[in-house]
């Protein structure tokens, strides 16, 4: 295991630069999410780590030691990729031990390591078996046991669930999590999926054109994004933004554009009639019989709980209820967002409030 050091980091396609300076710290044994929408550089990022992908500038060091010019099989690192990767004509035993194979590993060595993996993924059954008689999950953990085989430093995943169905995703989620809390090897784990990231990281490392916009656990992004990207792009579903203004009577008031007035907390420090964005979480609006009226547009019943989206003057919001409700279309509520829970961010920087 070894820590990942990413220090100011640039990419550069000839004139045009797709990464602006990353500077991220990965401790020994950490699980790190990179996240962001497709675009970002986060990808690119990871290829970098591994090697694929040369550095315009700046340093990448894994275990302490600069890696900038060493060739990605001498970095220590094992990959998962999204496509999988497998040879086709080989047994999924092969499959496992070909890295070793190449290295001139010992053949018992190699049995070993492949017998090991396979009873930590439960591939036993399956080690005779070629990749096109296996289902999508298990040809992925193939890809996983040939990286656990060579016991490397760093685990690198490259988006390893985008070709997978919605409820293999859940399962496959929980397998990666509990594999590294049983190997507790430093893993860098690259998705577009926020939920993934938000279920699985030690740490998340939100990423936006190029630009690291915020790194921290899961819930720290949650309750306290930094500015609106992170805000309306953690939580699904995402946070309510609201435009506006503080209004300039003695009681904090925000009035936004579309019509809405929501009072706020007394001790705000926030200059009257400032432009700002308020945000509040589908959870946190509530119904209420003193709360600001909102027409119902779709109600989306999902069992345990019910979305509905609503427009709240001319806002279009979002209100996530636990409770079932008997409404529909056209019909009117009011709705109360919890004060303690308010999000309050500069209109003109995107830069997060104190609230």
């Amino acid at each position: 295991m070894a820590s990942v050091s990413i220090v100011n980091v640039r990419k550069n396609y000839g004139e045009l630069e797709v990464l602006h300076g990353v500077d991220i710290d990965i401790k020994d044994g950490e699980f790190v999410i990179l996240v962001g929408p497709s675009g970002c550089g986060k990808s690119t990022l990871l290829r970098m780590i591994a090697g694929l992908e040369g550095i315009s500038s700046g340093d990448i060091a894994i275990g302490g030691r600069i890696v900038n010019d060493v060739a990605p099989k001498n970095r220590d690192i094992a990959m998962v990729f999204q496509s999988y990767a497998l040879y086709p004509h080989m047994t999924v035993e092969a499959n496992m031990g070909f890295s070793l194979q190449l290295a001139k590993a010992p053949k018992e060595q190699i049995d070993r390591r492949v017998r090991d993996a396979a009873q930590i993924l439960g591939l036993e059954k399956l080690l005779d078996r070629h990749p096109r008689h296996l289902s999508g999950g298990q040809r992925q953990r193939v890809a996983m046991g040939r990286a656990i085989v060579r016991q490397p430093q760093v685990f690198l995943f490259d988006e390893p669930l985008s070709n997978l169905d919605a409820k293999l995703r859940v399962q496959m989620r929980s397998e990666i999590k509990q594999l590294h809390q049983r190997l507790k090897t430093t893993t860098v784990y690259v998705t577009h999926d926020q939920i993934e990231a938000m279920t699985m990281a030690d740490r998340i490392v939100v990423m936006h054109d190029g630009v690291v916009e915020q790194i921290g656990s899961p819930l720290e992004l949650y309750d306290c994004p930094v500015n609106l990207f992170v805000a309306g792009f953690i939580g699904s579903p995402g946070m309510n933004l609201i435009r506006g203004r503080i209004g300039t009577s003695e009681q904090l008031e925000f009035i936004g554009n579309g019509g809405a007035r929501l009072s706020l907390p007394s001790g705000l420090k926030v200059s009257r009639g400032a432009e700002v964005v308020l945000g509040i979480r589908p959870e946190h609006l509530k119904l209420a019989e003193h709360g600001t009226q909102a027409e119902v547009m779709v109600v989306e019943p999902t069992g345990s709980e019910t979305q509905l989206f609503a427009r709240m003057g001319s806002d279009d919001v979002v209100c996530t209820l636990r409770e079932r409700i008997d409404v529909a279309p056209g019909d009117l509520l009011a709705l109360l967002p919890d004060p303690d829970k308010l999000h309050l961010f500069d209109a003109e920087t995107g830069l997060r409030l104190t609230l």
